[in-house]
Formats: C-alpha cells, sequence, structure tokens
C-alpha cells in the first residue's frame, strides 16, 4: 500500500498541499472514516498533518471533538500495536505571527527549512559572540581596563556559570512549553549581553597610550614602578561579568529546546542531518569571530584619533567593541522571527504519529511514566524526571562520554593554537591562524558528516552508539601522533648557554659578559632571532644597540648586537623582531593527525547528540538534553581547560616575571609538551571508548512488539504506515 504523494514532496520536507477532512460519502464495504485520519483508541479522528484545512473542509481541530463519522460496533477496527503514538489535534494555532498578525507572506517560513534558517544565525552568532569575539578581545580588554590574568578568566567563565544555572529550569519548563519563544527570548536575551558587554568603551574617557619611546635596546629599557595604584576602570570587570551572564541565560535554550524543536517536527531520519547543519553553523561561528575580531582590533579603539604607534605594540588597543555592538543588534533582528513561530510547525503531527519509541526500558517499567500527557508540567514531577533520567544507564554513560569529549575539545580549543606555537615556533597570531584552518575544515566537515552518516545509514539507537565507538577508537588511535614532536629552537639563556653549550642543571642564565653593561629587565621579552639562527630574549638580551625598519617586510631590525655572532665577517652581527623559523620536517605528519583526531571527535559529536534524543521518552528529551549539558560543562567544559593547562605547564621553560611573580609561561620543552598532551588525550579518549561501550552493552531497545516493523521503520515513516496502518486508502483510491 503506498502513501498519498500529492500531500507532501518525496524529501518529506515541505508540505505543499493540506489534507482534506471532510467525510465522502462511504462506499459500500468501506469504513466510515474521514480521508486522511487515523482513529486513537476512543475512536475520535485524528489527521495526520496538522496544516491549516482550507475553507469548505473540516476543522482538523475539531476532530475529536465531534467526529464527523462515527463507525458502528461492527465496523470498528483493532486498535494499533503499543509502539506507535497518537497525539490528538487540539485546535493549537499553526500560523506563523505575532499574535493576530499573520500575514500569508510569513507563511512561507512556516516550515522546518525556515526554522533551521533562523537557529541557525542565532548559533552562528553565538558561536561568533562567545566563543570568537571574547577570546579574540581579552588581552585587549585586560590592557585597557587594567585588569589582571584572573579577573579576565572570571569573565569567561561566567558564561557557563550562568548556563549551568538555567539549564535545568529552562529545559524542564522549556520542554513542556511553547519552545520558540524561548528561543526568541533567549536569543533576544544574548543580543542585550553583547550591547551590555561594548557599553563600557562608551561610559569611559578616552584611552590614553602612555609613552610610544623606544624601548628594548641595550641601555634603553623602560619599565613601569611595580607598586602600581589598582585602577578604578578594574570594576568594569563586573559590567562584563554581567554581559556574559546574559549570554549564558539567553544561549540556554538555544542547544536545549532549539535541537528538540527541530527533532520534533522533521521526520525521524532527517532529523540528525537538521541537528548537523544547526551544530555546524554553531561551530563555523568561532572561526568567523577569531577572524572579524581579527581585523576590528587592527583598528584603534579611539576611531579617527591619530596614534603613532602599530598594531604590533604592546600599548596598542584595537577597536574591541565593534564586533559586539554588530553581534549584539544581528540577534535583537534575528529574535524577531524566532518569537512568530508556533508552538508545533504545520504537518509535524505525520511525523509524531510515524515516530516509534526507541527509549530504553527500565526493568520496572517506570519508563512508562513519561508517556502520561500531563507528566513534566509541574514542579511537583520535577524531581521523578530527574530520576527517571538517573535510572536510565544508557543515557548516564553518553553524558559520561560526553562530558570525557567535551574535556578534549575545549582542552584543544584552548591550547591547541598554543602547542603549534610553540612546536612549529610560530607567532601567537599564526598559530591561530593555522589551527583555524585545521578546526573549521575537521570540525565543521566532522559534525555535519556525522548527522549525514547517521541519516545515510538509518541507524537506529543501538547502531549510533556504536558509530560513537568506533569514531572514538579511531581518534584514540590517532592520538599516538603525539609521540612525535619539533625540537626546540635554540634560546640564548634558555635551552642553551650563551657560548652554546648545554645550561648546567637546566638552569636559566640569560645574563652573560656580552650584554652585562645592558641593564636588561626580564619583564621585557621581546623575541628576536639573530643572524646566527639563535633566539634571544629581547633584543637588550643580545647586546642589541640600534634599530631601523625592514622595507621588505616591515619588522624592526636591530644592529650592533655584542651576543650575536657575524657569520664570517668580524665585528656584532643584527637580529629580526619575532621568533626564528622552524624547519620542523615533521610538521605536515603532525598537523595531518591532528587533523583526524579533530575530525575524528567532532564525527561522534551529532551521533552521540541522536542517540541521547532516542534512548529517552518523548516528553523528557529537552529535559535530558538539558541534564546532559550540565554533566557536559561540570565534567567537561569547565575543568577541562584547566586540566589540560595544568599538563602543559609543567612543560614550561621560561616564565614571566611579574615584579617577582610568577606570570605566564613564554617557552616550553616542545617533547614535555607532546608528552604530556599525549598523556591527557589517552585518559580522556580511554575514558570515553569505555563509557560508549558501556552505553552500548546496556542498552535495551524497546521490544519487537513495541516497534514494529524492519530496522528502520521509525526511520521510514511509510513503511511504519503501510504494515501496521491497513485501513489507510492505497494512493490509487485518492
Amino acid at each position: 500500500m503506498a502513501m498519498p504523494q500529492n500531500s507532501t514532496r518525496e524529501n518529506g520536507f515541505c508540505f505543499t498541499q493540506p489534507l482534506d477532512f471532510s467525510c465522502p460519502s462511504p462506499r459500500p464495504g468501506e469504513s466510515g472514516r474521514p480521508l486522511g485520519a487515523v482513529r486513537g483508541r476512543d475512536g475520535c479522528s485524528t489527521p495526520l498533518s496538522n496544516g491549516i484545512a482550507s475553507s469548505g473542509a473540516a476543522s482538523p481541530s475539531s476532530s475529536c471533538a465531534q467526529p464527523l463519522c462515527t463507525p458502528s460496533p461492527a465496523e470498528e477496527e483493532p486498535p494499533f500495536q503499543e509502539g506507535i503514538k497518537y497525539v490528538s489535534a487540539e485546535g493549537e494555532e499553526l500560523a506563523c505571527g505575532w499574535g493576530g498578525f499573520t500575514p500569508g507572506c510569513l507563511q512561507l517560513c512556516n516550515t522546518s527549512k525556515g526554522v533551521l534558517f533562523f537557529l541557525c544565525v542565532a548559533s552562528f552568532l553565538q558561536g561568533m559572540t562567545v566563543n570568537g569575539f571574547i577570546n579574540t578581545v581579552i588581552t585587549s580588554i585586560e590592557r585597557r581596563f587594567d585588569l589582571r590574568s584572573y579577573q579576565s578568566g572570571l569573565i569567561a567563565s561566567s558564561y557557563d556559570i550562568a548556563a549551568c544555572a538555567c539549564l535545568t529550569f529552562v529545559s524542564y519548563f522549556g520542554g513542556n512549553g511553547h519552545k520558540p519563544r524561548w528561543l526568541g527570548w533567549g536569543v533576544l536575551l544574548m543580543g542585550l549581553g553583547s550591547l551590555l558587554f561594548a557599553l563600557p568603551h562608551f561610559t569611559t574617557g578616552p584611552y590614553e597610550a602612555r609613552s610610544a619611546a623606544q624601548v628594548g635596546v641595550c641601555g634603553g629599557n623602560q619599565s613601569l614602578p611595580c607598586s602600581q595604584a589598582a585602577s578604578s576602570l578594574s570594576g568594569y570587570r563586573f559590567v562584563f561579568m554581567l554581559g556574559q551572564f546574559l549570554h549564558g541565560m539567553g544561549a540556554t535554550p538555544l542547544y536545549t529546546l532549539g535541537v528538540t524543536y527541530l527533532d520534533e517536527n522533521v521526520k525521524t531520519n532527517y532529523s540528525p542531518v537538521y541537528i548537523a547543519v544547526f551544530y555546524t553553523a554553531a561551530i563555523l561561528g568561532p572561526a568567523a569571530g577569531y577572524l572579524v575580531g581579527g581585523m576590528f582590533l587592527n583598528i584603534y579603539t579611539e576611531i579617527g584619533r591619530e596614534i603613532d604607534i602599530a598594531p604590533e605594540n604592546t600599548l596598542w588597543v584595537g577597536a574591541w567593541w565593534i564586533g559586539f555592538l554588530g553581534a549584539g543588534a544581528a540577534s535583537l533582528l534575528i529574535s524577531i522571527p524566532i518569537l512568530g513561530y508556533p508552538q508545533r510547525l504545520p504537518g509535524s503531527q505525520r511525523y509524531i504519529v510515524m515516530r516509534v519509541s526507541e527509549a530504553h526500558q527500565l526493568k520496572d517499567g517506570s519508563h512508562k511514566k513519561a508517556s502520561d500527557p500531563d507528566f513534566g508540567k509541574t514542579v511537583k514531577d520535577l524531581p521523578r524526571s530527574v530520576l527517571l533520567l538517573l535510572k536510565n544507564p544508557t543515557f548516564i554513560f553518553l553524558c559520561l562520554a560526553g562530558a570525557t569529549e567535551a574535556t578534549l575539545i575545549a582542552g584543544m580549543s584552548t591550547f591547541g593554537p598554543k602547542f603549534l606555537e610553540s612546536q612549529f615556533s610560530l607567532s601567537a597570531s599564526e598559530a591561530a591562524t593555522f589551527f583555524g584552518y585545521l578546526v573549521v575544515p575537521a570540525g565543521g566537515g566532522g559534525t555535519f558528516l556525522g548527522g549525514f552518516l547517521v541519516n545515510k545509514f538509518k541507524l537506529r539507537c543501538s547502531g549510533i552508539i556504536k558509530l560513537c565507538l568506533l569514531c572514538t577508537v579511531s581518534s584514540l588511535l590517532a592520538i599516538f601522533i603525539f609521540f612525535i614532536h619539533c625540537p626546540n629552537m635554540p634560546m640564548a639563556g634558555v635551552t642553551q648557554m650563551y657560548n652554546g653549550s648545554a645550561l648546567p642543571g637546566g638552569q636559566l642564565n640569560l645574563t652573560a659578559a656580552c650584554n652585562a653593561q645592558c641593564g636588561c629587565l626580564q619583564e621585557t621579552y621581546s623575541p628576536v632571532c639573530g643572524t646566527d639562527g639563535i633566539m634571544y630574549y629581547s633584543p637588550c638580551h643580545a647586546g642589541c644597540k640600534r634599530v631601523s625598519q625592514n622595507l621588505r617586510n616591515g619588522k624592526k631590525v636591530y644592529h650592533e648586537c655584542s651576543c650575536v655572532d657575524k657569520a664570517l665577517l668580524p665585528g656584532p652581527g643584527s637580529a629580526e623582531a619575532g621568533k626564528c623559523t622552524s624547519s620542523c620536517a615533521k610538521r605536515p605528519l603532525l598537523l595531518c593527525f591532528m587533523f583526524v583526531v579533530i575530525l575524528f571527535t567532532f564525527l561522534s559529536s551529532i551521533p552521540a547528540l541522536t542517540a541521547t534524543l532516542r534512548c529517552v521518552s518523548d516528553r523528557q528529551r529537552s529535559f535530558a538534553l538539558g541534564i546532559q549539558w550540565i554533566v557536559v560543562r561540570t565534567l567537561g567544559g569547565i575543568p577541562g581547560p584547566i586540566a589540560f593547562g595544568s599538563m602543559i605547564d609543567k612543560s614550561c621553560l621560561l616564565w614571566q616575571d611579574q615584579c617577582g611573580e610568577q606570570g605566564s609561561c613564554y617557552v616550553y620543552q616542545n617533547s614535555a609538551m607532546s608528552r604530556y598532551t599525549l598523556v591527557a588525550g589517552l585518559v580522556y579518549k580511554v575514558l570515553g571508548t569505555t563509557f560508549f561501550i558501556v552505553a552500548c552493552l546496556l542498552y535495551k531497545p524497546p521490544p519487537p512488539e513495541s516497534a514494529p516493523g524492519s530496522s528502520d521503520a521509525s526511520e521510514n515513516g511509510t513503511s511504519d504506515l503501510q504494515e501496521h496502518k491497513p485501513s489507510l486508502p492505497a494512493a490509487e483510491d485518492i
């Protein structure tokens, strides 16, 4: 029996004609039932599509209240099997608009593709702002508002703190409420947070760069006194924290309710593709944030003011605030169409009827409580909802596996550029660009490919978990590449003595006879590369006395450097600003396998998310995602950078000296850094593999009679209806 082909297009995405719910006169031998409707257990006629009925047709909302045709007991059909869900049309408004304003032109966007577009824009803006702009401008904000590193770290953490605080409330009540309204107000809050984040630029006086005098050469060092009074500008950190709190609160519905809203309004087998597109946009956002934010930082913060310092100068503050103004305005605009969407899209009813439960079956049968239509609508059901999820071992171990993967992702995104910078002797901007070239195709491509594979092979829950396991094992094998490392570039006084001999006992010694009279300060770190191929801590430590500009590449060139050996000619050599270029032959191999690690790590993200949605009851999906996000952030996202950072800091050779206090690390030992990265990666990948194995072994699918049809029955709505709804009219009858 074939499905009617005139009610929907092949891909099931777009409905062109509403089904006619009028009741034709029954022909002899036919049961009197309205065309295109399925009878529930109470004998009511429930339409397969929630499309708005045309004039002259009976409203689908009235089909249960007043059945158009009531069959006699003799004609009544046997009830359907247990696995199929029935949802009555309750007369809810399905038009796109705001209140009574629902113009016909807006209904063109009232589709799953329209929702996907606006949610993708919202997730792109969130990623660009929180993971792009914030990370790009944090150094400029520290300099502009005299903040310490721990204060800027607290600003960055405020986002996760707010998200964790709101997740339970939003996912529980929003999951049973009007999802688009929660999403729209959340995006609006994000926009307000971005505008608030830019506010301090307009409420403070103009930035005055201190002296642009030449510093760094032998005898020319200048330093600020250590006992500087704390600036009153540091109080603005609370404004930044509040902006980040609004970012966190606003983004909370996006990755919980947004995912479930997409999942509920498309065919089951298309859901992973939609979610993958949504998450791909979220991954491309930070890449755009780094690029656009970097461009804005090349503009002086006081636009229009003449300044005699270049962006390379440590006193330079770029226009950090422009990106937040643009992102804030865009978020406010994009929230308007999202607020106009209905609670359920037209046509989504047929997908709900088709859906077959794959929820994990608890031994005591308590999972059936979540199928109650009234379950989860009040606060008193919250403890029971939490208990049901805690009794679901598949869900618990998928959460733990997600936390281990999130730890790696957070650690790699934070310290990946630093790893490349140290291994290949790159500048910070070059390393960030290099890492962006790795993450965009590997992360974005892996995210989309994961959803595509689930759809292509029509995987059920157990198959999806096995795919996650395969991806995790593949990245586990690739992570052994960190056995390989590039040698450190020689640095006088740090990796070797000034005369080229090894440092005794690994002790630093930045002073030598060639720079003893220069009065060099360790606070001034500005590495230079001598013509002898050796790096020096600063021009002063290289004994350089004169500086000029290289017209070819714009870099500063220092002359008369007494510590630099001139190859063949007598007299002092010269040095160029910046690190010496590394010629490591292992670079292509390292980059190739790092690409593989990132690809397979992101490849499992959408399948793992899909498995989480499948292994819980429909009414608990939003809440389950909220609980999972709490676990992932608490055990993975927040401690991930801390764990990786503490491991990598053990490989530091040269620490910053801030008036006698230890600051950040300037130079790492590459071999130790690779070794510690390997250890951290192996620990978390082994844990992730273990959790996916346990989740797969403990998953208990519904019995065959509750999940009728072949293995792809739930993916192909046609097969569900063909095999288990024999009373539906065939296409030729329509």
